[in-house]
């Protein structure tokens, strides 16, 4: 998680980097995939980015983060939740 495409970069400094967004790669439980592909066809609203940043932000701030950013996203997603909720 912590490399870095440094072809990407082509030579600037990360911290120039104006960058916004992170790539991540993870193994999940057949059950857990499976349960969150059906989800998303069921729910044209939400795709698979925008469920795992909803998760994440979520347990996050269930367990005490306090970032503005995390928040927002976390508030966003209570107020305009799927229609399956």
């Amino acid at each position: 998680m912590d490399q870095i495409n440094q072809s990407n970069l082509n030579g600037t400094k990360l911290d120039e980097c104006s960058l916004n967004k992170v790539s991540l790669e993870t193994e999940l439980s057949e059950t857990l995939y499976k349960t969150m592909k059906d989800f998303v066809l069921n729910n044209p609203t939400w795709d698979q980015y925008k469920l795992i940043n909803s998760a994440l932000a979520t347990f996050l701030v269930q367990n005490g983060c306090t970032d503005n950013s995390v928040s927002e996203i976390y508030l966003n997603q209570l107020f305009t939740p799927s229609k399956s909720f």
